[in-house]
């Protein structure tokens, strides 16, 4: 059986966020078994599975996105929309658009310090879209 459902989330500002409360929230009832599929219907921001304790982990990697991937190159065309925008569609790239999580006794199968995280690329981002699809 599939399940699909479609999660609209408030504005975060730029940076890391742990979102695996609001993507469980979204779902009425985890199957027993199964796989849970989380999609982010953008291109300027990205999805990451990792560190849900201590904050300063989602620092460590704004600081280390920013030095991969710095604004204002001389060497982008893609540059109507903002400084910000070509670097955000990069790590958007380099992060990906989905992650596939295993489904075990009712529960998603982390890892004890595993998170979701919405990594905001823009300063100005806006709500983001994302499709939740259970396969059961």
């Amino acid at each position: 059986m599939i399940e699909q459902i479609e999660v609209r989330l408030r504005e975060y500002g730029r940076g890391f966020h742990l979102i695996t409360n609001e993507v469980l929230s979204a779902i009425p009832q985890l199957p027993e078994t199964g796989l849970l599929n989380v999609f982010i219907k953008h291109s300027s921001a990205g999805l990451s599975l990792n560190e849900n304790a201590d904050y300063t982990v989602r620092e460590d990697f704004e600081t280390v996105f920013n030095k991969l991937v710095p604004e204002d190159d001389p060497d982008y065309k893609h540059t109507l929309e903002g400084s910000d925008d070509m670097p955000a569609h990069i790590k958007s790239s380099l992060l990906g658009a989905s992650l596939t999580i295993p489904i075990s006794n009712g529960r998603l199968n982390l890892g004890i310090w595993q998170g979701i995280y919405l990594c905001e690329f823009r300063n100005y981002g806006g709500s983001r879209s994302l499709v939740l699809t259970l396969y059961y």
